[in-house]
C-alpha cells in the first residue's frame, strides 16, 4: 500500500512507461487478435487497461477527464496509444494537485469492499501489470514484436551482444 504520493508517482511513472511501449507495438491488425472465442480480444484489452483508470480511480474521487469510462473501443491502435498516455498523465497531475499523504489513508467502497486510497494505487498498478502481461502474449500470437519492460524481450538479447536464453 503505498503511503506517499510521491512514492506512488515513481511507480507509477516507470510501470505506465513500460504500459505504453506495450501499447505503441500494437498494430490496428493486432486489435482483433483473440484469446479465444469467448474472451477478450488484443485490443479489448488494451482499452480495458486505459479505461479502468478513470473507472477504478472514480470511486475516490478523482476524476480523470481525458478519457471516459465508457468510451468505446477505438479501431486504430494509434488511438489507444495515446488515450492511454493522456489518463495515465493526467492522473499524476491531478493527485500531485489535489492529494497528499494524509489523502492515502481515507477509505473508499471499492467493489464492496473498503479499500485506503494507498491500496487503490497499489492494486490499480498490479491490475495494469496483470492485463500487460497478458497483452504480450496476444502480441507474440499476432506476430509483434514485443518490448522488453521487466527486463529485455526475445529479440533484446542479440542487441546487447549476448545469445538468446534457450527455450
Amino acid at each position: 500500500m503505498f503511503r506517499s504520493t510521491t512514492e506512488f508517482v515513481q511507480d507509477w511513472r516507470a510501470e505506465s512507461a513500460n504500459t505504453a511501449k506495450i501499447m505503441d507495438a500494437l498494430t490496428d491488425a493486432s486489435l482483433a487478435q483473440p484469446v479465444s472465442k469467448d474472451d477478450r480480444t488484443l485490443g479489448r484489452v488494451a482499452w480495458h487497461i486505459v479505461t479502468t483508470i478513470p473507472e477504478m480511480l472514480g470511486h475516490t474521487g478523482l476524476h480523470a477527464t481525458s478519457i471516459g469510462v465508457d468510451a468505446p473501443l477505438p479501431s486504430h491502435a494509434s488511438e489507444i496509444a495515446a488515450a492511454y498516455k493522456a489518463v495515465a498523465n493526467e492522473i499524476v497531475a491531478i493527485i500531485q494537485r489535489d492529494w497528499t499523504d494524509a489523502t492515502l489513508a481515507i477509505e473508499d467502497n471499492m467493489y464492496g469492499m473498503t479499500w485506503a486510497r494507498g491500496l487503490t494505487l497499489e492494486i490499480l498498478i498490479r491490475h495494469e501489470i496483470h492485463h500487460r502481461g497478458q497483452m504480450t502474449v496476444l502480441m507474440r500470437q499476432a506476430d509483434l514484436r514485443v518490448p522488453g519492460t521487466c527486463g529485455p524481450a526475445r529479440e533484446d538479447w542479440a542487441g546487447m551482444g549476448q545469445p538468446v536464453p534457450e527455450i
